[in-house]
């Protein structure tokens, strides 16, 4: 019965192609289709890892703090609320905003609007790095890191040049602490240029400015 159901669909399959122009030579590759076309496709215009690559991109675009928070990515940082000289200091540069956990959260938290967490994600794991001694530990570490920022395939991957990229490579043969220096400071320069001055014309700093400038008012 099973045998009979597949020579039904393969002689639809037939009649369809003979019935569409062009569909010829698509047919003729059914055969080989697991080696050279697409695995959702009669063609063979494509392959399966650009596919991949486009599905990656598109994820990439549609992916939510939502999601993120469901892989197990924590929301924020454990710290005390800002006060308001904390945050009027974070208008003053952005080093003094990056390093309180306040303000990485805050500017994380307008990053995730921006679909761009991963860049003060990356940031955070390459610190975290730092810290670690134990090199099986490190090695363990920098090759999560790799996966999950510094891939092609990656949903999360971050925006580097071809020149961070090659030096990462050739450090990845021997893993240390300052594996993705370089790449940690083009990350950190890219969020300095390009999304901090986005962040203090935000909602989320200036109602959170307001919000503190109106409680120490009423204090």
């Amino acid at each position: 019965p099973m045998g009979s159901e597949r020579t039904e669909v393969r002689k639809r399959q037939m009649s369809t192609t003979q019935e569409t122009p062009g569909a010829a030579p698509a047919q003729h590759s059914t055969g080989n289709r697991g080696s050279n076309a697409c695995c959702f496709c009669w063609c063979c215009c494509c392959s399966c890892s650009c596919l991949t690559v486009r599905n990656q991109d598109e994820e990439r675009a549609r992916r939510t703090s939502h999601e993120l928070q469901a892989e197990g990515i924590p929301n924020c940082e454990e710290s005390p609320a800002p006060t308001l000289e904390e945050v009027n200091a974070w208008a003053q540069s952005f080093d003094k905003l990056m390093l309180t956990p306040a303000g990485r959260n805050a500017f994380r938290e307008f990053l995730r609007t921006e679909f761009s967490e991963e860049n003060m994600l990356f940031w955070m794991a390459c610190e975290e790095l730092k810290q670690e001694s134990n090199k099986s530990v490190i090695e363990e570490k920098a090759r999560l890191i790799y996966e999950d920022y510094i891939s092609i395939l990656s949903p999360k991957e971050v925006s580097l040049d071809s020149r961070v990229r090659e030096v990462i490579n050739r450090n990845m043969l021997e893993p240390s602490q300052h594996t993705f220096d370089d790449a940690q400071l083009q990350i950190y320069t890219l969020m300095h240029r390009d999304s901090y001055p986005r962040f203090m014309n935000s909602a989320i700093y200036k109602d959170l400015l307001r919000s503190l400038s109106e409680k120490s008012i009423e204090a």
